[in-house]
């Protein structure tokens, strides 16, 4: 892993990027390198460049490409290329934190640049042109080592942004080996320090810590050291036992891990209203959530997939132990019967229509669902019984 060979970079065949970032002056920094390097599909590419924000628009323009002053208060601009969008960040200093806000300064220093950013393998820079790696703090061997640092001391790094408490333990569900102890120590002295930030900012990243690669140890380990005691403090061990079951369903059921599904399994079922308020939820998410606890239900897997839809049913009986195989390639069908065809057999518009159809609808359903001409048999029953 010592280089990324130019052939190996997932920038290589994107002309325009390449050229672009040498009209920049720039370096790739973050996320992109980093994943290269672990070959890993690469998400977002983002630039680093010592030219101010105006001169970085004024150059975009130049290329014959739009850029778009998405955060430039921070010197970030984003370029549109006609292959996907690209971030370009000038380099900055921090001048003060506050936990939460981070004023900066521009500067043309890499190595400023990187010791403002979070871990060592977060701040490794790569030439576009001959793909040279920068690593200012030893962020390769501890990408080699599976190891997620602080650069500098993680008290300071922390109190500079409190989300890197979870973002550590994130990296580390995602990336880690060998757990990096002064940074446990760092993370687990300033739990508190949680209770400042917006609860978005926390749900966005618990939802993704859930479905990283090593999430069960990872939540395991958070639990042991009270990391959410002061903002979540409903989950615990027997709901790190409960989402370790439900990893091992889902891997044996063959379903992607859900990051919904999976806090349902971490919170005992009365906590999901609340905790979902609570994380501001979108009004979907929180209804998944809440009904994800509700049980398998006494109708059987197509029942339930027919009531609650497919999604709703899968969470359900993986979250109570229950087997989806019957529900795995299966789509609900559609009742063959309207309340029209129940007025043709003369049942009075009105309640009565709804309710019949409700009712020839359950014994549709506890037969398992069998065609149009078993449901005429059963609206022709359930009219000459009304």
């Amino acid at each position: 892993m010592g280089g990324m060979t130019p052939a190996t970079a997932p920038w290589t065949d994107r002309t325009d990027l390449i050229a672009l970032a040498e009209r920049l002056e720039a370096r790739f920094v973050g996320g992109a390198v980093r994943d290269s390097l672990l070959g890993q599909a690469v998400a977002d590419i983002d630039l680093a460049t010592p030219l101010s924000p105006e001169t970085v628009i004024a150059r975009v323009r130049e290329a014959g490409f739009k850029p778009v002053p998405t955060g430039i208060a921070h010197g970030t601009i984003t370029a549109v290329l006609p292959d996907g969008p690209v971030e370009v960040t000038t380099l900055r200093r921090d001048v003060s934190t506050d936990g939460r806000h981070a004023v900066v300064a521009f500067t043309d220093d890499w190595r400023e640049d990187a010791a403002r950013r979070d871990f060592t393998m977060n701040a490794l820079y790569a030439d576009p042109v001959t793909s040279e790696l920068f690593d200012y703090f030893g962020g390769l061997d501890d990408l080699k080592a599976g190891r997620v640092r602080f650069i500098g001391d993680p008290l300071q790094r922390i109190a500079e942004d409190h989300l890197r408490i979870l973002r550590f333990f994130r990296f580390h569900a995602r990336f880690g080996q060998a757990i990096d102890q002064a940074g446990l120590d760092a993370c687990t002295q300033r739990a508190n320090d949680l209770m400042a930030l917006s609860r978005e900012r926390i749900a966005a990243e618990l939802l993704k810590l859930l479905v990283a690669a090593r999430a069960v140890p990872v939540v395991a380990l958070m639990v042991e050291q009270g990391i959410f005691r002061a903002v979540i403090p409903e989950i615990d061990r027997a709901g790190a036992d409960r989402l370790a079951r439900l990893a091992q369903a889902e891997a044996a059921a063959g379903i992607a891990p859900d990051p919904i599904r999976r806090l349902a399994a971490l919170l005992p079922p009365e906590a999901a209203e609340p905790v979902g308020a609570r994380l501001k939820l979108s009004n979907l998410d929180r209804k998944r959530l809440i009904a994800a606890t509700a049980g398998p239900g006494d109708e059987g897997p197509h029942a339930l997939a027919y009531r609650v839809g497919t999604t709703g049913a899968v969470d359900r009986l993986l979250l109570a132990g229950e087997s989806v195989a019957a529900i795995r390639d299966w789509t609900p069908p559609a009742l063959p019967l309207t309340g029209g065809a129940l007025v043709e057999r003369g049942v009075r518009k009105g309640p009565d229509v709804a309710r019949l159809l409700r009712q020839v609808e359950t014994r549709w359903i506890a037969e398992g669902f069998p065609d149009a001409g078993r449901v005429a048999e059963l609206a022709d029953a359930a009219v000459a019984q009304a």
